[in-house]
């Protein structure tokens, strides 16, 4: 980011970086408190914060214990590591609201500033610019009332790290977390400006950086509903930041908080809850409607995803959601699946058809079984997944992927195909889906055209509230909702069988059931299925 932003930019940084380090050993000047007080505004979970009174951190599934010492070790997932040294579960501390959890507050921050060699984890900008905005957010909770050494300890921490912020500026960091960067040297510069004087600096960075992190749709780079979520998240903390200092936002902002929302409308399900793409899990349908009341520009607007690949069919009761795009940019795709062409299919408040959903903060087999093309419902060819899966991102990937949307005859069409198998088996995925305009008939068709026949599997991962039973003549699937509504699936060119799953959608795995058609080499490559109303 540095030749797109600021000239010799690595050398810049450079500099900056030593006279940060500089003035921090030179002085020690500090404010007693911030001059003007902040407030996280995302709601936390007294759960959690029970937790973590107890020393556990919980999030998005894994567990880090948080014994004295904690901050400077490594050994969780970087994002997990990420999250601790964020800070941003203090909001789970007050939620809970007890002189425990006040306490506990102050004993874990307290043993990250005496902790002389921190995991490197901790110093990157955007876990930085996370936890001053988390310390600043929630500092009438924890530190208004504790000791005059604690406060000032706690003021010159937050300014030392302001300038290392600062110096870190533009931050070479591709994806969302840049937009966490610049939040939280706002949020310094807003609470301490006598002694941060960065607002400018975040000025100008900041529009260049939203055309940078958005597609024209409204959609985050990253491909993620809940990466997006967050980035919107973000947006709305930026503007509320300036509109506290008295500074008028930004046009750029604005106009990107209202796309944003937009698109995080469809990325909903009827239930409210996230579809699960890219490391996404359903999330709270409470959490998504306040970020939605926050952003507050276009309410109701529903933004059309066409340009980054997410599509979104509604017809009748029924939605169709889709990943028909190419997959994020190298830099980007951190929380990059290897799902193409895969799609979930509701049904009012109900799912029916999903992908299995993400455990990102987890290490080891699941996160990886997770981002796999068998955890998606998409065809898998030989076993392989379409996309090579590495602990940053991606490697190999589609060089070419096509979608196409037309509405013809009273159906919805999306026809898409990607290459992601061109240079292990010379081979390229179709797949097209109908929506009738009733949406009670969803029809999908499936084709691989390769130089030889491969063997291939087409998976429908159900959700755990649906049952699936097999009919007498094999050739159909019953899928019954909870509300009693059935839907039958038959298919084609391919026998179907039911198969056990496990679901990650949820806080907690649930247990949950896919339905599989099996193709042979020497069998047909062309499969075609209905799921229809009963």
């Amino acid at each position: 980011m540095s030749a797109r932003l600021g000239g010799n930019g690595s050398f810049s940084r450079g500099a900056r970086g030593l006279l940060a380090r500089l003035q921090n050993l030179r002085s020690h000047n500090a404010p007693d408190a911030p001059a003007l007080s902040l407030r996280d505004p995302w709601p936390g979970d007294p759960s959690r914060g029970a937790r973590l009174v107890k020393g556990e951190l919980e999030f998005l599934g894994a567990l880090l214990a948080l014994p004295a010492g904690a901050f400077h070790a490594a050994s969780a997932t970087p994002l997990l590591r990420a999250h601790a040294h964020g800070f941003t579960w203090l909001r789970d501390l007050r939620a809970l609201g007890t002189d425990a959890a006040r306490m506990r507050a102050r004993s874990v921050i307290s043993d990250f500033m005496d902790t002389n060699a921190l995991d490197p984890v901790g110093l990157t900008p955007d876990v930085t610019g996370a936890r001053l905005a988390a310390w600043l957010g929630h500092y009438d909770f924890f530190a208004a009332s504790a000791e005059d050494d604690f406060r000032q300890r706690l003021m010159s921490r937050m300014v030392m790290d302001a300038r290392s912020l600062h110096a870190a500026l533009p931050t070479e960091t591709l994806d969302g977390r840049a937009l966490t960067a610049l939040k939280g040297l706002l949020a310094a510069s807003v609470a301490m400006p006598q002694h941060v004087g960065y607002l400018p600096r975040v000025l100008k960075f900041t529009p260049p950086e939203l055309a940078r992190q958005f597609h024209a749709d409204g959609c985050h780079i990253e491909r993620s509903p809940a990466a997006h979520m967050a980035a919107l998240q973000d947006m709305i903390e930026m503007r509320t930041l300036l509109q506290a200092a008295g500074v008028e936002p930004q046009a750029e902002l604005l106009a990107a908080i209202e796309k944003a929302a937009g698109a995080l409308r469809a990325l909903r399900h009827g239930d409210g809850g996230l579809a699960l793409f890219n490391a996404t899990k359903e999330d709270l349908p409470s959490l998504v409607d306040l970020v939605l009341a926050q952003a507050g520009r276009g309410r109701g607007n529903v933004g059309p995803l066409a340009a980054s690949g997410l599509y979104r069919i509604n017809a009748g009761r029924a939605l169709l959601l889709v990943d028909a795009g190419a997959p994020a940019p190298a830099g980007q795709d951190r929380f990059a699946h290897a799902g193409m062409l895969g799609f979930e299919f509701s049904w009012g408040k109900e799912r029916l058809i999903s992908n299995l959903g993400a455990a990102p903060a987890n290490g080891g087999a699941w996160r990886d079984a997770l981002r796999g093309t068998a955890a998606h419902s998409t065809l898998t060819i030989a076993d392989v997944s379409s996309c090579e899966l590495r602990e940053n991102g991606l490697g190999r990937r589609p060089l070419h992927v096509l979608a196409d949307r037309q509405d013809l005859a009273g159906m919805h069409w999306l026809e898409a195909s990607h290459d992601g198998w061109g240079k292990l088996f010379n081979a390229v995925h179709h797949r097209r889906l109908g929506l009738a305009e009733n949406g009670e008939e969803l029809l999908g068709e499936d084709l691989i055209e390769a130089a030889q026949p491969q063997p291939f599997t087409i998976r429908f991962h159900l959700h755990p509230s649906v049952t699936a039973s097999l009919q007498q003549d094999d050739g159909a699937v019953l899928l019954r909702l909870t509300s009693g509504q059935g839907w039958r699936l038959r298919a084609q060119g391919a026998p179907m069988h039911i198969e056990e799953s496990v679901y990650f959608g949820l806080p907690e795995p649930r247990r949950a059931e896919q339905v599989v058609l099996q193709g042979h080499q020497d069998g047909p490559q062309h499969v075609k299925w209905t799921i229809s109303k009963l």
